[in-house]
């Protein structure tokens, strides 16, 4: 993989430029990673959608099903795929059908594949690296 998935001008505009990040597998669970991922956006001025199968309110923020379910889903500036790995790629699919503008996959997710269609489909894509890093080092 390289760090072709990793360019630091494409991390630091979507954390600086970007507004909303819809979090797929983001439930109300405050010990999971993807929850404190979300939080620290939030607490950075991000707009934050929870997409979780419960749909539950987390963070204060109305949950969705899936991705589909998100009204105006094209607003989404990122999608954060907090998935295991072999799920991802069918987020990212998800992500492309609803326009969003790019895809996050944090530590541990990789997907070439879905990488690649994301890219190949006008997605920004940034795998294998945490937002909370990402952010320190920018910040």
């Amino acid at each position: 993989m390289g760090d072709v998935y990793a360019d630091p001008d494409v991390i630091s505009r979507l954390l600086s430029e970007s507004r909303t990040w819809a979090f797929v597998g983001l439930g109300d669970n405050p010990v999971r990673e993807v929850y404190n991922q979300a939080r620290l956006l939030q607490r950075r001025g991000k707009r934050i959608i929870p997409v979780h199968p419960s749909g539950n309110t987390v963070l204060g923020e109305p949950g969705y099903a899936s991705l589909a379910d998100v009204p105006d889903a094209s607003d989404v500036d990122v999608v954060g795929v907090y998935r295991r790995a072999e799920h991802a790629g069918a987020v990212v699919d998800e992500a492309i059908a609803a326009g969003a503008k790019a895809v996050w996959m944090p530590l541990d997710v990789v997907d070439e594949a879905a990488a690649r269609r994301a890219k190949d489909a006008g997605l920004d894509v940034v795998m294998d690296r945490c937002p909370a890093v990402e952010w320190s080092r920018r910040h």
